[in-house]
């Protein structure tokens, strides 16, 4: 491997451990700087981190290989999602901003939920904090996943870490840099990353998309279209081949947003609620060019794939083939760093996000009630390891499909938690004993639909996306069950 591509990645390593220890002498000092950057992040940065933390190594990996594979069909993954994201800065991003602070300024979303329903504080905290940590651990797997798979791909032969496959060095090495500055820096240095992280991201998808099509053997636009439409015409149509059901599976992805805690918890942390409108033109901003530059990757890599005879075994590892191909080393370092930045930006986030849920909503809550804020800070940075450890193991098959990974866990925080949003933030009427019903309701319904099959074959028919099932069943039980039981003190004024 090129001299230039390990400059760039020590560069890029080095950059992000320096940004933890200064993020460590601004905020580790109480459990809110630790774990919520004491509520000071500014427009900016909350926008990019929204989005970097939101995108991972799916962005640069899972939506090419899609892309790569159908075509055009699998577009409506990313128009689906960005329609989700910008309801859920117009719809959750005030109301979550404003209502954790005026519930008992919650630093954590089971906390939140604990001080809008406080008849069913205790187990309203244990049931989102066993969700959060569940579908973190395989979340944050996918990442790994991501990251095995570039380590594999760019670097095969060359690492040698105790008999360790390339693919499972990468997962190793992936998990300890986001481990160092995760753990020393915590959320300021998560959403500081994250900032820089999704520049390079941006950056990158707007850089290799025109190479591809206007370097040596790219051929331009007219090239690219005639070898698509020579390969499989279904490539450039967005419903050619593509069912309703299909299509529906597609574009309800957008309905994830409103229940992921690492997007949601950056809204909570905005320095103030008139900054909102600002970091969400930023974030869509951000989010329309990378998902843009993400689609056409998948597509011009395909017409270029064919027409340089080129054998492309995994799909998904597009992105790293071209970056490899195209580009002097030190590019290639810094499209790798690229990748590595969607990866690491979202395993960091998930990471604080199921830690604090351990160190706040488990042990402070049963264990140690009257801990001291240090204290709270070390476990805090003691859980991160524990539940990236754990999603290491899960993440340990290099079989694993990163897009496959996101779906599932992306389902199940959409259906756990996104309805729930929605209404408690919006209906006054919802009350502690819905809330409860519609989480477990919401994640059972995805894990009963993943496990039964489903979400590949329904009825003899092409599969059902799980959140589909789960978000309804979710928003009918919080409404069926708000309506027919009364939680008193709990139908309060919702701040607007």
């Amino acid at each position: 491997m090129a001299t230039g591509v390990w400059i760039s990645l020590f560069i890029y390593f080095a950059l992000m451990i320096g940004i933890g220890i200064y993020a460590m002498r601004k905020s580790t000092a109480t459990s809110e700087g630790y774990i919520l950057g004491g509520r000071s992040l500014s427009p900016q940065v909350a926008a990019l981190s929204a989005g970097a933390s939101d995108m991972s190594g799916w962005l640069l990996l899972g939506l090419p290989g899609a892309m790569f594979v159908s075509g055009l069909g699998s577009a409506w993954i990313g128009i689906g999602l960005f329609t989700g994201a910008l309801f859920n800065w117009i719809l959750i991003a005030p109301r979550l901003r404003e209502q954790t602070v005026h519930y008992g300024n919650a630093i954590t979303i089971p906390e939140f939920l604990a001080n809008r329903f406080p008849t069913r504080a205790i187990p309203l905290r244990t049931v989102s904090a066993v969700v959060i940590v569940v579908f973190f651990a395989v979340y944050t797997a996918s990442g790994l996943v991501a990251g095995g798979k570039l380590f594999e791909s760019a670097f095969s032969g060359v690492i040698n870490i105790g008999g360790m496959s390339d693919y499972f060095a990468g997962v190793v090495i992936t998990l300890v840099v986001v481990l160092i500055y995760s753990v020393i820096g915590g959320f300021m240095a998560v959403s500081m990353t994250d900032f820089v992280q999704g520049c390079i991201m941006m950056l990158a998808l707007v850089v290799m998309p025109l190479v591809v099509l206007f370097g040596e053997g790219g051929g331009g636009f007219d090239q690219a279209s005639q070898t698509l439409t020579q390969t499989d015409p279904t490539l450039l149509s967005w419903t050619e081949g593509l069912t309703f059901i299909g299509w529906l599976s597609a574009v309800t992805w957008g309905f994830g947003y409103f229940g992921q805690p690492h997007i949601i918890v950056r809204f909570m942390a905005i320095r103030s609620l008139k900054e909102v409108p600002v970091a969400r033109n930023i974030g869509m901003s951000w989010m329309f060019i990378s998902l843009v530059g993400a689609i056409s990757l998948g597509l011009l890599g395909r017409a270029y794939a064919v027409r340089n005879g080129m054998d492309v075994q995994d799909p998904e590892t597009i992105f790293i083939i071209l970056a490899d191909l195209l580009f002097h080393p030190l590019v290639t370092g810094f499209l790798y760093a690229a990748l590595l930045a969607a990866v690491m930006s979202t395993i960091s986030s998930q990471l604080l996000v199921a830690s604090s849920s351990l160190t706040e909503d488990f042990y402070r809550l049963f264990l140690r009630k009257n801990a001291s804020e240090r204290e709270i800070v070390n476990m805090g940075r003691t859980s991160v390891v524990l539940v990236g450890m754990v999603a290491a193991v899960i993440a340990s098959n290099p079989n694993s499909q990163v897009l496959g990974l996101v779906s599932n866990a992306w389902a199940g925080f959409g259906a756990a938690f996104g309805p729930l949003m929605i209404l408690s933030l919006m209906w006054s009427r919802t009350n502690g004993a819905g809330a409860i019903a519609g989480m477990i309701v919401g994640a059972a319904t995805v894990v009963i639909w993943i496990s039964a099959g489903w979400n590949a074959e329904f009825m003899g028919g092409p599969g059902v996306y799980e959140i589909i099932p789960g978000f309804i069943a979710s928003f009918i039980a919080i409404m069926a069950v708000s309506s027919m039981t009364a939680d008193a003190g709990e139908y309060q004024h919702i701040q607007r």
